[in-house]
């Protein structure tokens, strides 16, 4: 796993103290993106917290969530989470250390309170300190939230700051670009009350090895609450690795109702899913992968988008009309750039490769963001893309005249074919074990490029057999 280091800059500690009049929790920026450009320690909201106690649990499971690893245990995980500012709501993101959940709290306009809300997406530090002065939190005295520095804090941000220089794997850049393409294909499969979403939660297990072997745990809905079940019938939702879930039990106290949503069970497959337990002006949301040994990087949702110039050329278009928008109307954007709906999407999840967008199940929309690290790194380091532009590079695709192709990759040859619902199979390795649940791979990936970019009849009629490759899985 390639690794960088990330140096994250801030004017002073986070923390929380106290007045007369109101507990002040004070969040401070690193640099970020914003309306005018990149700015040092952005300011993004100065009010209260219309829910101060259920606010403090969601960010302390989203700070849960970004120093845990539930893969791999033994090695260290720490990254202080992402917020952005969009004009009406903030939200907190992060990812586990092993990249196979994603967690964000969306603090919503009904639970914010005396200030507007800016644009912007930056790092906010939420520093051991602070996550134990949050975990003491008690009473129901206002709390003032300021996300970025205060008046006294800018008239000195020439001076020292707060540096913190934390370990930034490429396979967590990528996840933020995964996990966006997963989410978009969720649908609402479930909704529970307060009082079931507390029961079922608190009845799950707690330990990895309960079940591990056993494969994937499915629930279906049975009333007002959902059944476990060991295959996956129609409607059932997969629930991988439920000892994942263990941030939600933060705020279950404040819980409202629980939505669970997730794609359409098909065969025996796990799946990702998506665990929002909605609180008063907020929601708290956990997406996780469909194995807690596999992370989001690896899933190959992207590869699409990312290989096809006309999605790229339609992003940069597209890219210009994002303002930080809460939820982006693709009908209102196409009208804006004059492009079809269907290229409007494809546009966004090309962004969302870049991590310039993310999507929110509950209100079945992207919202813009940008994030405060090079995502262009997500596709530079992404090992089938770059596998399947050096098969490009040494001419080793050779397309037929009817709908197969053979690749030659070192000594071996295989044929890739391509079925009437455009999906591309292989001979390979990667295709046998994975069946384009995990996206394409890097043959069939070059093929989709190569047809893309040769003209009609620029096709070689060669007759290869292939032969299937029992070693190679990339």
């Amino acid at each position: 796993m390639s690794r960088s280091m990330q140096a994250l800059a801030y004017a002073r500690p986070s923390a929380l103290s106290s007045s007369r009049e109101a507990r002040l929790l004070g969040l401070e920026t690193s640099g970020g993106l914003t309306p005018v450009g990149p700015e040092a320690h952005p300011q993004f909201f100065a009010g209260f917290l219309t829910s101060p106690q259920a606010a403090a649990r969601g960010l302390l499971a989203v700070a849960d969530v970004a120093a845990a690893r539930y893969y791999q245990r033994t090695l260290r995980a720490s990254l202080d989470p992402v917020v952005t500012a969009n004009g009406d709501r903030l939200r907190f993101e992060s990812f586990s250390g092993c990249c196979g959940v994603y967690a964000r709290l969306d603090v919503l306009p009904e639970g914010l309170d005396g200030a507007d809300t800016g644009h912007g997406t930056t790092n906010v530090d939420v520093n051991n300190p602070l996550r134990d002065a949050l975990s003491r939190l008690t009473g129901d005295e206002p709390l003032h939230l300021r996300v970025g520095p205060d008046e006294l804090a800018v008239t000195t941000l020439d001076g020292p700051v707060v540096e913190k220089k934390v370990p930034l794997p490429d396979r967590w850049l990528r996840g933020f670009a995964e996990s966006q393409v997963v989410s978009a294909g969720f649908d609402l499969r479930a909704e529970l009350s307060a009082t079931a979403a507390v029961r079922f939660l608190r009845g799950l297990p707690r330990s990895s090895t309960a079940g591990a072997a056993r494969g994937p745990l499915w629930v279906v809905p049975a009333g007002t609450t959902l059944r476990p079940t060991t295959r996956p019938v129609p409607g059932a939702v997969c629930l991988p690795g439920p000892e994942r879930l263990a941030a939600l039990h933060r705020v279950l106290r404040y819980a409202t109702g629980l939505r669970v949503y997730g794609p359409a069970a098909h065969g025996g497959a796990a799946t990702a899913s998506a665990w929002e337990v909605t609180l008063p002006g907020m929601r708290l949301t956990l997406t996780l992968s469909p194995e807690p040994a596999r992370g989001f990087s690896g899933e190959g949702g992207v590869l699409e988008a990312l290989a096809t110039d006309d999605a790229a050329a339609d992003a940069e278009l597209v890219s210009v009309l994002l303002a930080w928008e809460p939820r982006i109307d693709t009908a209102d954007l196409a009208a804006e750039c004059g492009l079809g709906q269907e290229r409007v999407r494809a546009a966004l999840a090309r962004l969302g490769t870049a991590g310039r967008v993310g999507y929110d199940a509950a209100e079945a929309a992207y919202f813009h963001r940008e994030l405060p690290y090079d995502a262009r790194r997500a596709e530079r380091h992404n090992p089938r893309l770059v596998a399947a532009r050096a098969l490009l590079a040494e001419d080793s695709v050779l397309l037929h005249a009817d709908t197969t192709a053979t690749v030659l990759s070192g000594e071996r040859r295989y044929q890739v074919r391509e079925a009437a619902t455009g999906v591309l199979s292989c001979t390979c390795r990667w295709w046998a074990d994975y069946r384009g649940r995990r996206g394409p791979c890097k043959h069939a990936l070059a093929v989709r490029m190569a047809r893309r970019a040769a003209p009609a009849s620029a096709t070689d009629v060669l007759a290869a057999t292939a032969v299937p490759a029992a070693g190679e899985t990339r």
